[in-house]
């Protein structure tokens, strides 16, 4: 998505801890750091618009931190695009790992997050639910952050 992004003239910055998936992104024309979202990160507080894509709000197994940490990356009306699992699925946290062709990753901790959870996690990290929708049978939300 990053490189797409970029293709299109938008300004973009990919964070991944996979070392793979910033090689592949950087390969394909997009800019992309291998570091957490929790570590420093370019433009903090300066970002117009951040997106959450293909259920990345798990990140860690805690929604109501990462969003708190979205919220020092955005600037002032910046706004977070996020995949969410239906309304009514709640908050289900697991530890979990990869496995693919023979291989698995470590253990590491993930969430899921229905629609309907969001506002009690966004208010407090400063962030407002603008609109949750169904498009091709993936739930997505806009927050934005209050100025």
């Amino acid at each position: 998505m990053t490189a797409a992004l970029t293709a299109r003239g938008t300004a973009t910055l990919g964070i991944d801890i996979s070392a793979l998936a910033v090689d592949l992104t950087n390969a394909r024309g997009g800019l992309a750091l291998q570091r957490s979202v929790f570590d420093d990160v370019p433009g903090e507080g300066r970002w117009s618009h951040l997106l959450l894509a293909d259920g990345n709000i798990g990140i860690g197994g805690d929604p109501a931190l990462l969003l708190r940490r979205c919220g020092q990356l955005l600037a002032a009306g910046g706004s977070i695009l996020l995949d969410v699992d239906p309304p009514g699925s709640g908050v289900l946290v697991e530890r979990v790992r990869i496995e693919r062709d023979g291989h698995s990753s470590g253990w590491f901790r993930w969430c899921w997050v229905g629609a309907e959870v969001l506002p009690d996690l966004a208010v407090p990290a400063g962030l407002a639910v603008v609109r949750t929708w169904l498009a091709a049978d993936r739930w997505q939300a806009q927050l934005v952050k209050k100025r």
